[in-house]
């Protein structure tokens, strides 16, 4: 049979090769620059901030990953390539298949280096930067610390699951990965060159191509049987058992011994691969290889099936029991709620509770009440931004916070923020790069409010702003007020960078008093900052911001600095990367100074019996998004708060402080960077007098409860007594209800503590069950009190509690006139307050807010529920009343002496009051209201008119007009209530 000629290869012309080189060679130099740079820029941010240590461990842990994996995975590979076709065979039989084979051969035979090389190179690219991201793997596994205590399965200690096992894992998964290409490359390099011959009559295999294909196959069956032997610790993260996580009844006494014996089959199969070599037998590596399929069908899949479908399955509850048991220690342990002090609560309280027990259980209490929350940092932005903003330059975040402060030796909590930079913010003029970047560059202030206090007077309902105005000045001294970082920094997710420094003031800083126009300019003298003074460096930021100005503005000088990565939460994830950082940063004035809190938590997903959840999902609530940021959707079974970190608001500084000791994740980190965690010693009184419960891991840790509050693993499997936490009333959605901080008296405690809490119901139903609380004293950080509702009597949820106000019929006719065409009623969020061992008292603020573009909630009313009473009144001392008979509100005023008023910065109110002339419209008379009904009607016109023009003063944002339309609002109020004779509101049912 004649050959045929060889095909030929298309070439191109010089001219096409040069101009395809010139455009190779531009775009390998524009990305070799562009990644140069920044990594640079990335080098001078670590620097600037003093954590090199975080860069250069990374860099150098990732590039060891990326040459190793890469070496390994392409070198290994083009060497099996190399010796199928060194060891090629001579002479080939003549067939169709061999002579449509040439071409092929006589293609690649002048290329083979070319081919070889190119294989190598991509191969190990794509391995080298596969391995890189596991750089944590690979820290964690080399710097790892024992946990100190063992699984309950294999006696290991839990530090082998955590650290060990995931690189162990990380490592097989590469081994199979180099063990399949190099089969494939082989297989196919011997098949182009005769030394495997599908079609071709005689024998199949070439001496070489077996001896090599064997020891291959031989190497892949080698692995398959220390894959099986990790696969004895994997079950210890089974989901076989299905209410709960962890080796099961049945992968214990049926899948764990087939592992074992599927090793030693796997064994045998890899030795009669490699005795292939000499044996010259393909019966026997076929036999082999049959053998370990069965096994791993038969002992492996259908015997743990039929063990689990007629043993297991008819008596789960009975058979899991021990297992179970295993996992609620472990899950509890994992998420930190090993601990857990669980109260039997208000086990005489019933729907028709004393009244009388319960006025006792108030005065007895006489911190709960005074420092109820009426104003909700969730609803109040834009009344800080109405009120405090100053200029359209700066900007309050869409949730404000809460902290605790002592003023005079008396802690109350407020709700707090910092008067930011709001680069979304600037006007068209004000958006050039010259304002955005040079002149406007920070915020200036911290505004505080007591959370319970708000204005009387003409214009009631507004906080009462303690610290605040510019500059600033009130009862918390704050030395300096610059705020270069923030949460407002990041304009459209973009981060802001400024230019600051030099000889020549030119940042805005504050307006001139008394005047509209003029300002006051400052220069930036932090220690903060990259410093630019340099050609090299003004262009190296050219080109990473992608802008000239750097190199041709005269704002630039020789002592000019760049500020960027300017929120405080991005600024702890990149200084600790191997932290996952709580949402919510918040601030808080330490020392004279505005410090941003964060809480860093550790965490792992190799936890062994314990349950998997998500992050994300786990901590979703209503206010997720609401001015914090989500947690990232990971899988995870394991969580400590192990750090506190600070970022100054000024220069920017980052500190983490080892908040818990015992944490065995973040000694391993810090082995792994020593130096950039500090010792808890370290932290002042002061900074730790403001530390938070962190919101993001309560909600995880109230979801875990859940189901884990039930010890008994046979009540477990029957899921009789779960919980589950309630949807927000106060919104129209399923989303679940947000924790709260609240300051308040535990039952059995003497004083009051700063907490987090949240009410959980019965599962499936609006029925409360338990209400949780987590501490945020020093002195009592971290301790969660669960309060355990009996569960003969059903006792009022949250969305039942606002189901009763909105139907009141003393509340709907308020809701109706609220939200009109120029107003909108708000309700801010629902409290639950344990009152000593009375039970618990819901109170609820709402808000009116107008619909102008510039309108702001102010407080109208105060709403309290106590089991099946319901309080509505302009204040809470007379809501009290109403629920529990005259006299009871007294205890919101004796506690603190007298209820008062307000209004100026820096005077105190006590009470938790709103005022009587912004009520908005009063609550008609439980009969249906008497009176001459023309005189009603014209009072309900007069209130009309009255809210339309308060409406329309909010929008204009004329401050006269506002206390006018109010003084006549007041006036209409009066009026309505004189012409219906209408009294305060009684207690209804």
């Amino acid at each position: 049979m004649a050959m045929r000629p060889p095909v030929p290869v298309p070439t191109l012309s010089r001219r096409a090769k040069t101009v395809i080189g010139i455009v190779a060679v531009l775009l390998v130099l524009f990305t070799v620059i562009g990644t140069l740079t920044n990594v640079y820029v990335d080098y001078l941010w670590y620097d600037e901030t003093r954590f090199t240590e975080v860069f250069w461990t990374e860099v150098q842990t990732r590039a060891l990953l990326f040459a190793v994996a890469g070496v390994a995975t392409g070198g290994l590979t083009a060497l099996a390539v190399y010796l199928a076709y060194r060891f090629r065979p001579t002479f080939r039989p003549m067939s169709l298949e061999q002579q449509n084979l040439e071409r092929y051969r006589q293609s690649l035979e002048p290329r083979r280096k070319t081919v070889l090389t190119g294989l190598a190179v991509v191969l190990g690219l794509f391995a080298g930067v596969t391995a890189q991201g596991s750089w944590q793997t690979w820290l964690t596994f080399r710097n790892a610390t024992d946990f100190g205590r063992t699984d309950p399965q294999f006696g290991k200690d839990i530090s082998f699951f955590v650290f060990d096992y995931p690189f162990y894992r990380l490592a097989l998964g590469f081994a199979f990965a180099i063990v399949i290409l190099a089969l494939i490359g082989s297989l196919l390099t011997h098949y182009v060159f005769g030394g495997l011959r599908l079609q071709t009559p005689g024998q199949k295999l070439s001496a070489a191509a077996r001896v090599q294909l064997s020891v291959l196959l031989g190497l892949f069956v080698a692995l398959k049987a220390v894959a099986y032997w990790l696969d004895r610790y994997g079950l210890s993260y089974s989901d076989r058992g299905g209410f709960f996580t962890g080796a099961s009844y049945t992968d214990v006494n049926a899948l764990l011994p087939a592992k074992n014996i599927l090793v030693f089959v796997a064994v045998i199969c890899a030795i009669a691969f490699f005795a292939n070599i000499l044996v010259r037998n393909t019966l026997l590596p076929a036999a082999a290889l049959v053998l370990l399929l069965l096994a791993s069908l038969v002992i492996g899949v259908a015997y743990p099936a039929i063990v689990q479908q007629f043993v297991v399955r008819p008596s789960a509850d009975q058979k899991e029991q021990e297992f179970t048991e295993r996992a609620i220690g472990s899950t509890l342990d994992a998420y930190g709620l090993d601990d857990i002090d669980y109260v039997q609560y208000a086990q005489d309280q019933t729907s028709g509770a004393d009244a009388d027990a319960a006025v006792a259980e108030l005065r007895n209490d006489t911190q709960t009440i005074p420092n109820a929350r009426l104003l909700d940092p969730n609803v109040l932005s834009d009344t800080f931004t109405a009120r405090q903003q100053i200029r359209n330059v700066y900007g309050f975040p869409e949730k404000l916070d809460i902290d605790r402060y002592t003023i005079d030796g008396v802690t109350q909590d407020y709700v707090v923020a910092v008067r930011e930079l709001n680069s979304a913010g600037l006007s068209e003029n004000q958006a050039s790069w010259i304002n955005r970047h040079t002149v406007y560059t920070h915020g200036n202030g911290f505004v505080a409010a007591p959370a319970n206090q708000v204005v009387a007077g003409q214009e009631g309902g507004e906080p009462n702003f303690t610290t605040g105005d510019l500059p600033t000045r009130g009862d918390i001294e704050v030395t300096q007020p610059r705020v270069y970082y923030g949460e407002l920094m990041n304009a459209g997710g973009q981060d802001v960078y400024s230019v600051v420094g030099g000889t020549e003031p030119r940042e805005f800083d504050q307006p001139e008093g008394g005047s509209d126009e003029g300002q006051i300019n400052s220069t930036y003298d932090g220690e903060g900052g990259v410093s630019i003074g340099s050609f090299f460096r003004q262009l190296t930021y050219a080109i990473h911001y992608r802008e000239r100005n750097f190199i041709l503005s005269g704002a630039v000088n020789d002592q000019s600095k760049v500020l960027y990565v300017r929120d405080p939460l991005e600024r702890v994830e990149k200084a600790a990367p191997f932290l996952t950082v709580d949402g919510d940063p918040y601030p808080a004035v330490v020392e004279g100074r505005i410090q941003w809190i964060l809480d860093g938590y550790t965490t792992s997903d190799a936890f062994p019996y314990a349950e998997q959840m998500t992050l994300g999902e786990a901590a979703q609530d209503a206010l997720t998004g609401t001015g914090t940021t989500a947690l990232p959707n990971e899988q995870f079974n394991y969580i400590r708060n192990s750090v506190k970190a600070t970022v100054d608001a000024y220069d920017g500084t980052v500190t983490l402080y080892e908040w818990d000791k015992s944490d065995p994740i973040l000694q391993t980190y810090m082995k792994a960077f020593p130096g950039i965690v500090e010792p808890r010693e370290s932290m002042s009184d002061e900074l730790v007098s403001h530390v938070r419960y962190p919101e993001d891991l309560f909600k995880l840790q109230r979801d875990v409860l859940t189901r884990y509050h039930v010890s008994n693993p046979i009540d477990f499997y029957n899921q009789n007594d779960r919980w589950q936490v309630s949807a927000d009333p106060t919104q129209n959605t399923d989303a679940l209800q947000p924790p709260y901080y609240i300051l308040a008296q535990r039952p059995g405690d003497e004083e009051a503590s700063f907490q987090l809490t949240s009410a959980l119901n019965a599962f499936q139903r609006d029925n409360l069950s338990a209400f949780i609380s987590a501490s945020s004293d020093p002195e009592t950080y971290g301790e969660i009190q669960v309060l355990r509702l009996p569960g003969n009597t059903p006792y009022r949820g949250p969305r039942q509690v606002q189901n009763s106000f909105t139907t009141n019929n003393q509340v709907r006719p308020d809701l109706t006139l609220f939200n009109s065409e120029n107003s909108t009623a708000v309700f801010g969020n629902l409290l639950t307050l344990p009152i000593g061992n009375a039970g618990l008292l819901y109170v609820e603020p709402l808000y009116v807010q107008g619909t102008g573009e510039n309108a702001f909630p102010l407080l109208q009313k105060v709403l309290v529920n106590y089991a099946d009473r319901i309080g509505y009144a302009n204040t809470l001392s007379e809501a009290l009343d109403q629920v529990f008979g005259a006299g009871a509100g007294d205890v919101a005023v004796d506690s603190e002496g007298a209820a008062g008023g307000g209004g100026a910065v820096g005077e105190p109110v006590p009470e938790p009051t709103t005022s009587a002339p912004t009520s908005g419209a009063p609550s008609p008379p439980a009969d249906g209201g008497t009176g001459d009904p023309a005189a009603r009607d014209q009072a309900v016109a007069s209130l009309n008119a009255a809210i339309n023009d308060l409406a329309d003063a909010q929008r204009a944002g004329d401050f006269a007009r506002i206390g006018q339309a109010q003084a006549d609002l007041q006036a209409a109020v009066q009026a309505y209530q004189a012409a219906t004779g209408q009294t305060s509101a009684q207690p209804t049912g």
